[in-house]
């Protein structure tokens, strides 16, 4: 008996875990209340998430609402804590409400509608209040703002300035704009209203409010009372030469000046630019997007963009026309000026207006050193300062010790090769030189110089043995120059420069493109020949297919002998020239294309 209710026992055990193990605690459906909510902006409501579980003839229910995830779809129209459901209406919309949790075989989903309405519970409002109720400015042109609050019949609060519409009782006193914003017109008091409408369907009228604005004063002190153009007139050519006008208004309070070329207060109050012939010049009116085209003019982001600041002339055939200024106040007073503009049909000129040498002064260390100055100019018209360096003429003080490379004519130079390099300076003493630069303005034939200076100090060790420092009888010999060479083709790959030595090691020099096989140095090689020495480049395109469209494009001008030029890609070309004292730091160019 003993071992039968044992039996027994085990046996109501294993059906219970039996029973247990086929139970399940994941949800098998999933559903939100309420399904639609509507709500006034700022209210707050509560949405519940239900899960239902068991097999189909054991369900059960239960409240999931902080088990599961709580989204909006639209957050700027409402949110929703993603743990409690407690959703915030923000603005007028529609958004959908959504919860989620893992379930039986994925995860599950349920969603409601919630729509935010401006203000009731079907857009309605109880009441209406402006804030502040009175304002006051002391000055047409003046602004202040104003709010309006509605209530609705629940007793809550919504910012409603931008649903209601706004009205002034004097247009003459003030104005008032669809934000709320009233604007200083004359002196006088006028009633700001503020109107919410309702719809017909409600069976009720309007909701309205309405507060009080003074303009204690009828003078804007800020006023311009009168305007003068600067230049009263100019005179520009045809071709496109371009004339700046200024324009000065004189403030009636104060009888002071100020610059109104670019003034802008809105778009009813500013300043307009017009020609009365727009065929023979025509006039910039308007401001741009940003100030950096313009100084002084602000950033208007609602005015329209031009390509340059206000008063802009532009001479367009030959003529006369009048530039009309007029500037509108606040208050709509106009003040205005002209002037005249002749266009002529000369072209126009580009007047040097200056000359500069850069840098000031190099110094350098060395016999035959070298140091390369620039020449920049600047022209009264665009572009206004231009690198002159190789048209200007380049002259030395002392020539004979520091002579100046330049393409055009000079005393040390009378024949230059036109396209050589200006503004290098050798040393070849020591000592100081001024160097000077020296430009023609193509129109006027007016001269502008500018003039650095070049150092090549005495540095005497003691005793005085090092060669080639910039004292009298350092040089040697076998003073080197220095030779280099590059390509200045588009064939950066089949090509191939090789020369000798003074006393024929082959391939000192050998540069190549990176396709070249032989160990080239690069596409830019640098070897060194004592003064006196002939060197011969020999330049090849050996890797080119017979049917390659490359050639051979000729030297620099450094070459003072060219064999002739071959007709095909697989020929050779030679360059070659002596060293001088002159000439002793040589580029050479090969162009390979």
């Amino acid at each position: 008996m003993s071992s039968r209710s044992c039996l027994g026992a085990l046996l109501s055990t294993a059906l219970a875990f039996s029973v247990a193990g086929c139970a399940t605690s994941e949800v098998n459906s999933l559903s939100i209340s309420p399904l639609t909510q509507s709500l006034v902006a700022g209210q707050t409501a509560q949405f519940t998430a239900t899960g239902t579980f068991g097999s189909a003839s054991h369900l059960s229910s239960q409240n999931v609402t902080t088990q599961v995830t709580w989204a909006s779809s639209s957050t700027s129209v409402a949110t929703i804590n993603a743990s409690s459901g407690l959703a915030t209406a923000l603005s007028v919309g529609t958004t959908t409400i959504t919860a989620s949790m893992p379930g039986y075989g994925g995860t599950l989903t349920a969603s409601a509608t919630l729509t935010v309405t401006s203000g009731g519970s079907s857009g309605n409002l109880a009441s209406l209040t402006i804030i502040p109720g009175t304002q006051s400015v002391a000055a047409p042109g003046q602004t202040t703002n104003f709010i309006a609050i509605g209530t609705t019949a629940s007793g809550s609060t919504v910012y409603e300035t931008t649903s209601v519409s706004w009205g002034s009782s004097n247009s003459q006193v003030a104005s008032i704009d669809q934000t709320g914003l009233a604007t200083a017109k004359g002196q006088g008091t006028t009633t700001i209203t503020a109107t919410y409408p309702i719809s017909p369907a409600s069976g009720t009228s309007a909701v309205t409010s309405s507060a009080t604005f003074t303009v204690t004063n009828g003078v804007n002190t800020a006023d311009f009372t009168a305007l003068t153009l600067t230049p009263t007139a100019q005179s520009v050519s045809a071709t496109g030469q371009t004339g700046s006008f200024v324009a000065l208004g004189t403030i009636g309070s104060t009888g002071a000046e100020q610059d109104v070329t670019n003034y802008y207060l809105s778009p009813a109050s500013n300043i307009t630019w017009t020609s009365s012939v727009p065929t023979v010049a025509t006039v910039t009116s308007g401001l741009t997007l940003t100030s950096t085209q313009c100084v002084g003019a602000p950033a208007v982001s609602t005015f329209p963009a031009f390509p340059a600041c206000n008063g802009v002339v532009t001479g367009v055939s030959a003529g006369t026309t009048t530039i009309t200024a007029n500037l509108t106040n606040a208050d709509g007073t106009v003040a205005s000026a002209s002037a005249a503009v002749t266009v002529t049909s000369t072209p126009a000129p580009e007047p040097l207006l200056s000359l500069s040498v850069v840098p000031s002064a190099i110094s350098v260390g060395n016999l035959q050193d070298t140091g390369n100055f620039l020449a920049i100019g600047t022209f009264a018209t665009t572009p206004n300062v231009r690198d002159l360096t190789n048209s200007v003429a380049w002259s030395s003080s002392l020539p004979s010790t520091f002579p100046v490379s330049s393409d055009a004519p000079n005393a040390t130079n009378p024949t230059p090769t036109p396209g050589s390099p200006g503004g290098i300076v050798t040393a070849y003493g020591n000592g100081s030189a001024v160097i000077i630069a020296e430009a023609t303005d193509p129109t006027t034939g007016s001269i502008q110089t500018a003039t650095a200076t070049f150092n090549c100090p005495l540095v005497l060790p003691n005793p005085p043995t090092t060669p080639g420092s910039c004292f009298p009888g350092s040089q040697t010999p076998a003073l080197l120059a220095t030779v280099t060479v590059y390509n200045e083709g588009l064939d950066n790959t089949d090509w191939l420069v090789t020369a000798p030595s003074a006393t024929g090691t082959e391939n000192v020099i050998h540069c190549g493109g990176t396709d070249e096989k032989s160990s080239a140095d690069g596409s830019v090689c640098v070897a060194t020949y004592p003064v006196g020495s002939t060197v011969t480049l020999t330049a090849t395109q050996p890797f080119l297919a017979a049917s390659s469209a490359g050639t051979f494009g000729g030297w620099s001008s450094s070459c003072t002998t060219i064999s002739p030029n071959p007709s095909t890609a697989s020929g050779t070309n030679t360059c070659t020239f002596t060293i001088t004292a002159a000439n002793s730091n040589i580029t050479v160019g090969v162009i390979f294309n």
